[in-house]
């Protein structure tokens, strides 16, 4: 029996409401196959597109007579847990039953702490929601959010990212998992908090890297495996380019190397590539596997995708 970290990309919740009420179900089946299989598992997913969309009803709402208040990115994220986690579960645990699987399968809110000394807090770059214009921009900055020119098309919210350093309820999420039952956890990156001091936690101005939150918390649970699902089956050198050359496996230093020559792009495969070998390095024996969804078993037995070990 293994525990893994099963951290699922966009490709497994589709875009919208509509497309996450059908892609559940077939990932729901595929990650039923990794629990017949008598796997530990803890579910980890992304929010890119449904974060957005409650940011935006949110902005859209506050233009309104009613004037419905901005909410931080903290509650955003804190929505998108609930209702991505809701048809989740659902959809695992109308599968495990059908296949005469007795578990529970629990949705975490779960809060993920960050050093408010991280340096991305003092160079927030990642953009969200809508455009503006530098007068509703200007307004915005009095309110506290921070706002930044986007190439030319209007005015941004934009947040940090920075690094992970903790995940609150990991201990719950412990405790699901001995106890035989599949907690979906760290949604989105997880919900970004900072001390506040003695005991309090806030809510931090950020969006955290749900690769990087899995890895963490596939740490912290002493997991034997962290499984990044992504639209690839492999990961890739000199990508799109006639040399382009897919990889079974990768040492910790090989990854390394490619990562430094530049072969992996920022917002795709680069933050996958970098949480896979923050994991493997965190513990003797602990490796890391990126495929995409519908070969994860394959990925698991050996016969596809790209596995990173010490």
């Amino acid at each position: 029996m293994k525990r893994i970290v099963l951290a699922l990309g966009g490709n497994a919740l589709g875009n919208n409401l509509e497309e996450q009420m059908i892609a559940v179900k077939s990932t729901a089946k595929v990650i039923a196959d990794l629990i017949e299989e008598g796997n530990q598992l803890v579910i980890t997913h992304g929010n890119g597109p449904q974060v957005g969309m409650i940011n935006l009803a949110f902005e859209a709402a506050s233009k309104t007579e009613a004037k419905t208040p901005m909410i931080p990115m903290s509650v955003c994220v804190a929505m998108s847990q609930g209702y991505i986690g809701n048809d989740l579960q659902n959809c695992l645990r109308e599968e495990l039953l059908n296949r005469g699987i007795d578990k529970t399968v629990a949705t975490i809110v779960t809060q993920v702490l960050v050093d408010e000394n991280d340096p991305a807090f003092k160079n927030p770059t990642k953009p969200i929601g809508s455009f503006y214009t530098e007068e509703e921009a200007a307004e915005m900055s009095k309110q506290g959010f921070d706002m930044m020119e986007d190439a030319g098309r209007g005015w941004r919210r934009v947040v940090a990212s920075p690094r992970p350093v903790g995940v609150v309820e990991s201990e719950a999420v412990r405790a699901l998992l001995e106890s035989g039952q599949v907690p979906i956890a760290v949604g989105g990156g997880g919900i970004p908090v900072r001390s506040t001091g003695g005991n309090g936690l806030e809510g931090a101005s950020a969006v955290i890297d749900k690769d990087f939150a899995s890895a963490k918390l596939a740490e912290i649970l002493e997991a034997d495996m962290l499984v990044i699902l992504t639209a690839v089956e492999k990961v890739a050198i000199r990508f799109g380019t006639p040399e382009q050359e897919w990889l079974s496996e990768l040492s910790i230093e090989e990854a390394e190397r490619y990562v430094a020559e530049g072969h992996f792009a920022k917002g795709s495969m680069l933050p996958k590539v970098e949480a896979a070998v923050q994991f493997v390095r965190s513990g003797p024996g602990r490796r890391a596997l990126i495929t995409m969804l519908s070969k994860a078993g394959d990925g698991l037995s050996g016969k596809t995708g790209t596995v990173i070990h010490a």
